[in-house]
C-alpha cells in the first residue's frame, strides 16, 4: 500500500528533525545568505548520498535523491519538495531554551521548522528509495522574506531540468494542532510595494497659508487610496492597498517641504496587479496637483501570485487523508492575502503548498500567536507530521502522476 509505514518512519526521525529545528532557531539568519544554516543542513544530511547543487546568487541548496532504478512500469517522473531558511530582521520574546542568539535576528515564520521537515522528508524517503518511481529535488532556500530567494536559485539554474511537480508545506501557529489546510487556485496574494513622495514648500507652521504644506495632502491620498480600492475594484477579485509607513517634518512649528508614504499593495490576479499600480499613480499625482503640489510614485514588483494547481491540492489532500484520516484536510474557502515566493516555483511547475496547524493540542488555537510575532511557538510534535505529508506527496505522485 501507497506510504504504508509513512508516518511511523517520520515519527521515529521526531528527534533529528527536533534537534535540527532548535539548533537552527538558536541561530537565525536574514537574507539570500544564510551559511549556518546551509552548514546544518548539509551536517545533518551528510550521511546520505545525495547529490548537491550551489548557485552564485545565494547559499541556496538543492539535493536530489536520484534513483538509479525506479520502481513501478509508468513513466519516470521527478518531483521536488522545497522548505525555506531565512528568519526575520525581530527580536525574539518566547522564553524558549533555545531562543535566538543572534541579536535582531528571530525565526518567526517557522522556516527553522520547515528546513527541518524538510531534512526530515529527505531521510525518510531515502529510507524508501527502492520504492520510489523516480527522482526527488529538496530544495533548501533562503530569502523567501522578501528577497526573492526562489527567483534567483531559479534564475541560477538550480531547479533544471524543471521537476514534473512541486510542492511545499508552510506552518500556522494559530491553526488548529495537525490540520493541513489548502485550496484550489490563488493560495495567496501577489506583493508589491509603493512609494509616494508629496513635495511642496515649506516654512513656518504658524503660516501655513505661505506654504504648500504637503502633510494633508499626504493624508488626503491615504484615505483617497482606501475609497479608490472600494470603489474601482470588485470585491470578488480583491485588491489590499494598506499605507505602513508615513514620514515628514522635523520639528513641532516646521511645516516640511515634504512627506512621504510607504505601504503594500495585495492583489489576486495579473489583471488587478498590472491595473492598481497606474491608479495609484494616478490618483496620487492629481491629488498633489489639485494643491499645486508634485506627488512621485514609485511602485516595486514583489511576489507573483501564489497558485495551487487543482490536480497538485486533490493530491496533498488524499495524502493527508490517508495519513492523518479523513478530517485531516481542511479545503480553504478564500485565499490568504499574504505572499510567497514559492510562487515562482508555481510559475514554472504544477504544483501546491499547503499548510500545517501547530498550535498546541487542546490550546485555543484562535488566541495563539501568529507568525511574525516575536512570541510565536511550535508544538513540535507536530513536525513529523508535515515531514510525512512532503514525503507522501513526493511517493504519491512519482507513483500515480496527478491521476
Amino acid at each position: 500500500m501507497l506510504h504504508a509505514h509513512l508516518l511511523e518512519q517520520a515519527r521515529a526521525a521526531g528527534d533529528g528533525i527536533v534537534a535540527l529545528r532548535r539548533a537552527i532557531h538558536a541561530e537565525p539568519e536574514l537574507g539570500l545568505h544564510t551559511p549556518k544554516t546551509r552548514d546544518k543542513v548539509r551536517a545533518a544530511l551528510a550521511q546520505l548520498p545525495l547529490e548537491w547543487r550551489e548557485g552564485p546568487s545565494t547559499t541556496g541548496l538543492v539535493a536530489t535523491l536520484k534513483v538509479t532504478a525506479a520502481a513501478g512500469d509508468g513513466p519516470r517522473r521527478s518531483v521536488l519538495l522545497r522548505g525555506d531558511m531565512d528568519a526575520l530582521p525581530m527580536t525574539e520574546e518566547t522564553g524558549l531554551d533555545f531562543s535566538s542568539t543572534t541579536p535582531g535576528a528571530m525565526h518567526a515564520c517557522g522556516h527553522d521548522t520547515h528546513t527541518a521537515m524538510l531534512a526530515g522528508a529527505a531521510q525518510v524517503l531515502w529510507a524508501r528509495r527502492e520504492t520510489l518511481a523516480g527522482d526527488v529535488h529538496f530544495m533548501f532556500q533562503p530569502g523567501e522574506e522578501g528577497y526573492h530567494g526562489a527567483r534567483f536559485m531559479i534564475d541560477d539554474g538550480l531547479l533544471d531540468p524543471l521537476p514534473d511537480a512541486a510542492f511545499a508545506l508552510h506552518i500556522m501557529p494559530n491553526s488548529p494542532h495537525g490540520i493541513i489546510a489548502g485550496r484550489a487556485g490563488a493560495l495567496l496574494a501577489s506583493a508589491d510595494q509603493f512609494d509616494i513622495t508629496v513635495t511642496g514648500r515649506g516654512g513656518h507652521a504658524s503660516m501655513p497659508h505661505q506654504t504648500l504644506d504637503p502633510v494633508p495632502v499626504a493624508c488626503e491620498i491615504v484615505t483617497a487610496l482606501q475609497a479608490m480600492v472600494t470603489r474601482k475594484f470588485s470585491v470578488a477579485d480583491p485588491v489590499v492597498v494598506t499605507v505602513a509607513q508615513i514620514s515628514a517634518g522635523t520639528a513641532h512649528n516646521v511645516i516640511p517641504d515634504r512627506a512621504t508614504l510607504r505601504g503594500t499593495i495585495r492583489t489576486l490576479s495579473p489583471a488587478s496587479r498590472t491595473r492598481i499600480g497606474g491608479e495609484v499613480e494616478r490618483l496620487a499625482t492629481l491629488i498633489a496637483a489639485a494643491h499645486d503640489m508634485v506627488a512621485t510614485v514609485t511602485v516595486t514588483q514583489g511576489f507573483p501570485v501564489t497558485v495551487c494547481d487543482p490536480r497538485a491540492v486533490d493530491l496533498g489532500e488524499a495524502v493527508a487523508q490517508d495519513l492523518f484520516g479523513a478530517a485531516a484536510f481542511h479545503r480553504l474557502d478564500h485565499p490568504i492575502m499574504g505572499a510567497e515566493d514559492f510562487s515562482y516555483v508555481l510559475e514554472k511547475a504544477p504544483g501546491a503548498m499547503f499548510f500545517l496547524g501547530v498550535a498546541h493540542q487542546g490550546a485555543d488555537w484562535q488566541a495563539c500567536c501568529g507568525i511574525h510575532s516575536t512570541r510565536m511557538m511550535v508544538d513540535e510534535a507536530t513536525l513529523p507530521l508535515g515531514t510525512a505529508l512532503l514525503a507522501g506527496c513526493a511517493e504519491r505522485f512519482l507513483a500515480k502522476g496527478f491521476a
